[in-house]
């Protein structure tokens, strides 16, 4: 980051404006906004600038000092705000600013920026600031816009609500744990639906009647969430997903979660890396389902973070068979899987009217050297098949699909990294595969598509990286 987010209480504080114009006074009702005691320094002044000296909300907390700026005027300033169109009068402010230690900002200039004034939404006491860095205002004001729709109005009125009955639910319940679990339950549920919904007087209602019943042990269990992270692509997640991963204590992840899905995660979550790869694995499965009960059985919030989908190779079923044996409450969050996204970011339809009416999900895992599939399963008619962590047995799949009877020309793909950024296509034939693999040499994961939609490829193909 080129600038710390912060938000400072400027109550009553003295700040400084250099300038007199539209953009000015811009500056001055923001500060104005924040409760600061304003200036304005400048010879001439804006309409815009005498509505806000007129303003009665503001009598004693603005004035116009009517001169040239002088650095006389940086006295128990805790900012300055340069808005002129002289730029050396910009950068006299900036350097005597710096020279005293002050915060300085001059309008347009990011150079000159100790802070950025941000796109602001406001919804006081909760408040969104949006900055690009100076890089970019247009773009953090149309972001801001986007959230406005996503932040209705009445979000203010729960922050209140919140914030007056926080000390009594402090008192209530000792725990920071308890406290936070006990908010978030309030903030998803109908306490919340009531006052976005106006009832205000129903709201108070069920809050006080939550504090009243809501027991400690109540807030001391543990819960596992077994969530799908998609194939890499962080806008795939569902929003289940991404609620469950703001409200864990402890994340186990997977070699194939992301670090663009893993920053999403709860920032006051521990994270534990429990990923496997082919002849290595940091955890055993059995020791995975084992550390899933035992933090679930200290009272802790686990998330399980695997890619793809848990139920399709994910060996999601095996995790949740330990919970539910000792009585453990989980929640499972399907992904999608990356035989669909791989394949929709690919440009292959793994179904089609003209080419395939069904399609086969495998896993290319070998044991002890071999692979164990239903060869005559996979070689039929008009059928798609994909492959799952095939890049070892690539010669293998290879040679007994065609022994089986697959034609050596049957269109076929390898897609590395799929949705993601690394994202590479390569297409050929199942019996040229192989010796293209040998050449590219792609990293896992990799994904195998083998049949007839495979040619819609260079047409279909839409994803750039």
């Amino acid at each position: 980051m080129d600038y710390l987010p912060i938000f400072i209480d400027l109550k009553h504080r003295q700040c400084l404006v250099v300038g007199g114009g539209d953009i000015a006074a811009r500056k001055a009702a923001l500060l104005l906004k924040a409760q600061a005691s304003v200036s304005i320094v400048a010879p001439e002044i804006s309409e815009m600038c005498r509505q806000l000296l007129d303003d009665d909300r503001y009598v004693g907390k603005i004035e116009w000092i009517n001169a040239k700026f002088s650095p006389t005027y940086l006295g128990e300033q805790i900012l300055v705000i340069a808005a002129t169109d002289d730029e050396n009068v910009n950068l006299q402010v900036y350097q005597a600013a710096k020279d005293r230690k002050i915060l300085a900002n001059v309008a347009d200039q990011p150079e000159m920026c100790d802070f950025i004034l941000p796109s602001v939404l406001d919804r006081s006491p909760i408040v969104v600031a949006i900055s690009s860095g100076g890089q970019s205002p247009i773009l953090a004001r149309q972001l801001r816009a986007r959230l406005e729709t996503l932040i209705p109005p009445a979000y203010s009125k729960l922050g209140l609500l919140v914030g007056e009955y926080r000390e009594r639910v402090k008192a209530k319940f000792g725990q920071l744990k308890q406290r936070r679990r006990f908010w978030e339950s309030v903030l998803q549920g109908p306490v919340a639906d009531h006052v976005l919904a106006g009832r205000d007087g129903l709201a108070i209602k069920t809050l006080e009647s939550l504090i009243e019943e809501t027991s400690d042990n109540a807030l001391q269990h543990g819960e596992v969430y077994l969530v799908g992270a998609g194939p890499g692509d962080p806008d795939l997640l569902t929003f289940k997903a991404l609620r469950l991963m703001q409200q864990a204590d402890v994340v186990f992840y997977d070699r194939l979660v992301s670090k663009e899905i893993l920053a999403l995660v709860r920032k006051e979550a521990e994270m534990v890396y429990v990923g496997k790869q082919r002849a290595w694995h940091s955890k055993r499965q059995d020791e995975i389902n084992l550390l899933l009960l035992e933090h679930a059985q200290a009272g802790k919030r686990v998330l399980r973070l695997k890619g793809g989908d848990p139920f399709i190779f994910g060996r999601g079923g095996e995790e949740i068979a330990t919970l539910a044996e000792q009585k453990i409450p989980f929640q499972v969050v399907p992904g999608i899987t990356a035989a669909s996204g791989v394949a929709c970011y690919s440009g292959i339809p793994l179904t089609h009217r003209d080419y395939s009416q069904s399609c086969v999900f495998v896993t290319g895992q070998l044991k002890e050297g071999e692979l164990d599939l239903n060869w005559q399963a996979l070689v039929q008619p008009r059928q798609t098949v994909v492959v799952y962590m095939g890049l070892a047995g690539l010669d293998i799949l290879s040679q007994q699909l065609q022994s089986h009877g697959m034609r050596a020309d049957m269109p076929a793909a390898l897609v590395q990294q799929g949705t993601t950024e690394n994202q590479q296509v390569w297409v050929s034939t199942i019996a040229e595969l192989p010796d293209l693999a040998k050449k590219q040499q792609p990293v896992a994961p990799t994904l195998l598509i083998v049949g007839e939609v495979v040619q819609l490829h260079n047409q279909l193909s839409w994803f750039s990286q």
